[in-house]
């Protein structure tokens, strides 16, 4: 099933679209068949589930974080991770920044944005994302490399497209603001039901775990 799910998303993304495969309480063997299917990046959201993995798989594939990052497993993470998409704060930029410098590693990062500004979700909102990026530029440990967004929890693809399009918009912006400064390169977004709409939107890196392992 794994191997026949990711055949099909494959065949569907558009040229320079990434594929991530959301591995969160998935098993290393259904993480091996995802492998053999041609899956090259996981995305973990807990980092004493990405150790565990890490330790059996390593090498065999690039690891993304996709989940909240508290700053007391930034030490873990900097040594499993090859990006980290959810970078939301200040606070969190310098931890890591101080971490990278200690193993002598460049971290590329995406900025996390709560473009539905949901109070209960982690993310900068997007107004105040460029001033964001002006702070996290002094950190040389770090590289930014672009946007992610989760986009809020709806019953319809079409309806969380709006707030893709906003992440789009800020995206953007930022591109063009700083070009010659920047590798600023991915916009994340869209899981296992909204991948579609985020690859409409500008995507060109989803993060889909359903639609590949099944439910549960």
């Amino acid at each position: 099933m794994i191997k026949e799910n990711i055949e099909k998303i494959l065949k569907e993304l558009p040229p320079g679209v990434e594929l991530v495969a959301a591995a969160k309480g998935r098993s290393v063997g259904q993480i091996e068949e995802a492998i053999e299917a041609g899956i090259t990046l996981i995305g973990e959201n807990y980092i004493k589930e990405a150790e565990a993995k890490f330790i059996l798989l390593g090498s065999k594939l690039k690891w993304h974080l996709i989940g909240h990052l508290q700053k007391n497993k930034v030490k873990t993470a900097v040594k499993i991770f090859d990006m980290i998409e959810t970078l939301d704060s200040i606070e969190l930029g310098e931890a890591l920044d101080l971490e990278c410098k200690k193993i002598n590693k460049i971290m590329p990062v995406l900025i996390e944005v709560n473009s539905a500004s949901e109070p209960q979700k982690y993310g900068v909102l997007p107004e105040n994302v460029e001033g964001f990026v002006r702070e996290i530029l002094r950190f040389d440990n770090l590289k930014l490399m672009g946007l992610m967004t989760m986009g809020p929890k709806v019953s319809a693809e079409g309806k969380v497209r709006p707030f893709f399009k906003k992440t789009k918009e800020v995206f953007d912006k930022i591109k063009n603001a700083y070009e010659d400064r920047l590798s600023w390169d991915y916009l994340s977004m869209g899981m296992s039901d909204t991948y579609k709409a985020a690859i409409a939107e500008g995507a060109n890196i989803v993060r889909v775990g359903t639609a590949i392992f099944g439910r549960g």
